[in-house]
């Protein structure tokens, strides 16, 4: 049975936030709990390749077939404008813009392949590329919920609480969002509150969402002032990043076209992620359902390059299939690995980062949340993935963030982050006067090579119950689920606010309540 931890309240949790909290005793993570450090992750082997050459040059050919041939409805004037000055062929009075191959790809090659993510703790920098991996919380939910309240709407509170859970955990290297729309804030001032809190809260890289200009503008500034540097720093010091979504298939809407205007002109990081689902918003079949995300992508990161040459861009690949019987997203499937691996190839191909996801289609946490997890886990892993957006927290198709699935995907997570570490090959490891000294027929248990060593030797996952069956019916026969329960509100229990110079607080306040009286953002976008 669980007992009920009661939440923040939110007006007294803004209070400190203002007054500055308390200081985190170390860089990293706050609280006392035993964990790895913070450190960058790394794929060490060769990412596998799921197609031939030949087979990955057909797709890519043919997504500069669609790009010619069929071309972009680009619903954003001024981004239509951009795209005929630097070569596409646009038609007066038409959405649709065509793009020559050779145009697209002399844009593409303008996106570096790795480049640095700025935190505002420089201890939380991240590199972005090449072989590393950046593992973010989950982002974007309608809803959340836990054991002891259900399933309920976004709100503050809990926004505020998941982010405290991804401070706190050094495997959460960054935020990818807003973990629970906090539905109880207006709409116009959401994201000035949101962003204050992931400045305050957190010091880790955070997302900001290409919801209309306003919100560009104000989510940079806000990156900027939490760093304490100017604004020619922060242009070439990408402190922050979007997602922008195409709208599948074939579209370029005006929300995100700006936002790519807006981050993209003050050097900040865009990753291009068209959302197709094999079945509904692109064809059937995986070859044809990741043809028209490559054209998507390409698309998408050359218009960034044409706002600004070099500009740090990321190819997103997020292609699964539906329930074809429901119409439902499915996730974890087959296909959505293949999807994956098929995606690592195509951005290794144009010498992109590529970003790909945690995901799950289960209702609760349960065997099919863990097993689908992990297939998507494995998908970005071994798609040599260099972003995982919705690591941990995401259940039921992304419509909701789970506080004991948080824990579940952070136990994954450090597991396949252990898993990740090289082999230690030393004379030392390869143990050979420990096996001398044990000989035949003994056991290794007791001795000085074990003794010394049993505590860094393996990894534990802290859901794992590895007692026999009679000592854990002894302790009350405690589920995975019942364990992450209880984890989480200790965790939280536990979070300390990362320290934030006075100066750079009061500044970024004064920023945020002046937005805030001037009404935020337009909400008819």
């Amino acid at each position: 049975m669980t007992t009920a931890l009661p939440l923040a309240d939110p007006v007294a949790a803004t209070e400190r936030s203002r007054r500055g909290g308390r200081a985190g005793k170390r860089a990293g993570a706050s609280g006392h709990f035993d964990q790895p450090p913070f450190r960058q992750h790394r794929i060490p082997f060769e990412p596998t390749r799921i197609v031939s050459d030949d087979e990955l040059e057909s797709i890519h050919l043919a997504s500069l077939r669609v790009l010619r041939e069929i071309g972009l409805d680009v619903l954003h004037d001024e981004a239509r404008a951009i795209m005929k000055k630097n070569g596409a062929d646009v038609k007066a009075g038409e959405p649709r813009v065509r793009f020559d191959a050779d145009m697209i790809l002399e844009w593409v090659a303008h996106a570096p392949s790795e480049f640095t993510l700025h935190a505002r703790n420089p201890a939380h920098n991240l590199s972005f590329g090449g072989s590393n991996i950046i593992l973010a919380q989950m982002a974007s939910a309608p809803n959340c919920s836990d054991t002891d309240n259900g399933r309920r709407p976004g709100n503050q509170v809990d926004y505020r609480n998941f982010l405290k859970l991804a401070q706190m955990h050094n495997i959460l290297q960054c935020t990818g969002g807003y973990p629970v729309e906090p539905i109880d804030v207006h709409p116009s001032i959401r994201h000035l509150e949101c962003l204050r809190d992931l400045a305050t809260l957190t010091d880790k890289v955070f997302h900001i969402y290409s919801l209309g200009k306003e919100r560009n503008v104000d989510g940079i500034e806000i990156a900027r002032i939490a760093r304490g540097i100017s604004r020619e720093q922060l242009e070439h010091e990408p402190s922050c990043f979007t997602v922008i979504n195409t709208n599948s298939p074939l579209r370029l809407d005006i929300p995100m076209m700006e936002g790519i205007i807006q981050m993209a002109s003050a050097g900040q990081c865009v990753i291009v992620t068209p959302f197709t689902l094999a079945g509904a918003m692109a064809p059937v079949t995986i070859a044809g359902a990741v043809v028209e995300q490559n054209a998507e992508a390409l698309a998408g990161i050359a218009f960034s390059q044409m706002i600004r040459k070099g500009t740090p861009a990321g190819y997103g690949g997020f292609t699964s299939n539906v329930d074809m019987k429901s119409g439902a997203p499915a996730f974890g499937t087959p296909e959505y690995m293949r999807s994956q691996l098929l995606g690592g190839q195509l951005a290794r191909r144009y010498h992109l980062p590529y970003r790909t996801s945690n995901t799950c289609a289960a209702n609760t946490v349960d065997a099919q949340a863990a097993y689908e997890s992990v297939f998507s886990l494995w998908g970005a892993i071994q798609g040599g993935g260099n972003f995982m957006m919705h690591g941990a927290g995401w259940l039921e198709g992304g419509l909701r963030c789970s506080y004991e699935k948080m824990i579940l995907d952070i136990d994954l997570l450090q597991m396949v982050a252990e898993f990740l570490t090289p082999l230690d090959l030393s004379e030392d490891a390869l143990a050979i006067e420990a096996i001398r000294d044990v000989g035949p027929g003994g056991h290794f248990f007791g001795t000085p090579h074990t003794q010394a060593r049993y505590k860094t030797a393996f990894y534990a996952p802290v859901l794992s119950d590895w007692r026999n069956y009679e000592s854990w019916m002894q302790a009350g026969a405690p589920t995975a689920m019942e364990k992450a329960n209880r984890l989480w509100k200790e965790r939280l229990a536990m979070y300390e606010e990362p320290y934030m110079d006075p100066a750079i607080r009061e500044e970024l306040n004064e920023f945020v309540d002046r937005r805030i009286v001037e009404g935020g953002a337009p909400t008819d976008f």
